[in-house]
């Protein structure tokens, strides 16, 4: 590995609102390398060997705690709650009682708010080389939502290929709950200038259209026959700039896919390659659906890691999670967690290289 790309410790060692900040190193003999620190539970490095086994860093972030407060992509591997993706208006109701939250994505409330999990930092509860554990207590009405939250999540290299994600919450309050990580991937390596030659595969026939402000607005639509169909395998590129509204919006990819599995089951979300590295990603989820998002408004300004520059589409995010929108509508799968019940969501990163 060339000494320019090992992240130093010194650089994330800070005091972010009078808490500590920190790096850590996840690995075994072999395989996977991971890095991640306790603000917003980011993954900052994921380091994978090729197909002639040279390590390759497959997520986008910054090599300094300095650069990630900084960022005007604030979700860079992070864990995005206490809702992930959008909350239309802002609002919502529980048992007759109305919330409301700050909008910070035109209309809506993207990914917990102004100042999400992602921006807050978590305690690290344990750590061994191959996993660490860390918490993040949300005060009731944090960002608007109702109930003291309590959230536990582990980072795990469960074996030498396959990262594994568990989320655990519980409330003392009704409340609504929906958490992601939101890694942005290049399989090609972080710096990579594009991700339309990656291979996707999605286990999906249907997905959710969204109207001009990234809302769902209405029941799911088949994939067959259009752009979104990934049913069996294309190049993220091949159909991305089709002009249909729902490309033209969001200026790429940006929508939740259903996966085909029974609702709480354990299953494969996407199966995505590089042609350069030979490197794959199979993400699974005990979620329901996945957001997909080609990292269309990225600027290529901001510094990355080592001075690497990210432009628009120089990374994909699976994200795993609900679907958008679901406190205001009844008819997706409830979010809604109460005191005595615990939320518990699984995701697997496994990664390997083929010939």
């Amino acid at each position: 590995m060339n000494k320019k790309n090992i992240l130093q410790r010194t650089s994330f060692l800070s005091l972010v609102e009078g808490q500590e900040v920190d790096l850590y190193r996840l690995a075994r003999d072999k395989g996977l390398e991971v890095y991640v620190t306790n603000y917003g539970a980011k993954i900052v490095s994921l380091f994978v060997p090729d197909r002639n086994g040279q390590p390759v860093d497959v997520v986008l972030g910054h090599d300094s705690m300095a650069d990630y407060l900084a960022s005007e992509e604030q979700y860079f591997g992070g864990i995005c709650g206490r809702y992930a993706n959008r909350i239309a208006g802002g609002r919502f109701s529980i048992d007759g009682r109305n919330y409301t939250l700050p909008l910070n994505a035109g209309a809506a409330s993207l990914h917990g708010g102004v100042k999400g999990f992602n921006a807050k930092v978590w305690t690290v509860k344990a750590l061994s080389p191959t996993s660490i554990t860390m918490e993040y207590i949300s005060p009731d009405g944090e960002e608007g939502y109702p109930g003291e939250l309590k959230v536990e999540m582990t980072y795990s290299i469960a074996a030498e290929d396959t990262l594994h994600i568990d989320y655990r919450a519980t409330t003392n309050a009704p409340t609504v709950l929906n958490l992601t990580n939101h890694s942005y991937f290049n399989l090609s390596g972080a710096g990579d200038p594009s991700v339309h030659d990656h291979l996707l595969t999605i286990p999906a026939s249907t997905y959710l259209p969204t109207d001009e402000n990234a809302i769902p607005y209405g029941a799911a639509e088949r994939v067959e026959g259009t752009p979104f169909d990934f049913t069996t395998a294309h190049t993220i590129g091949e159909r991305i700039d089709t002009p249909i509204d729902q490309l033209v919006r969001a200026k790429g990819y940006d929508h939740s896919y259903i996966i085909d599995k029974p609702i709480g089951a354990f299953g494969l979300c996407c199966s995505c390659s590089s042609p350069k590295t030979g490197i794959v990603l199979e993400v699974a989820s005990s979620e329901p659906a996945m957001q997909v998002y080609t990292g269309n408004w990225m600027t290529g300004q901001l510094r990355g890691k080592w001075d690497q520059r990210y432009p628009a589409r120089a990374a994909v995010c699976f994200e795993t999670q609900h679907f958008p929108d679901s406190p205001n509508r009844p008819d997706y799968p409830s979010t809604l967690l109460r005191p005595g019940e615990e939320f518990h969501s699984e995701t697997t990163f496994r990664l390997y290289a083929k010939a």
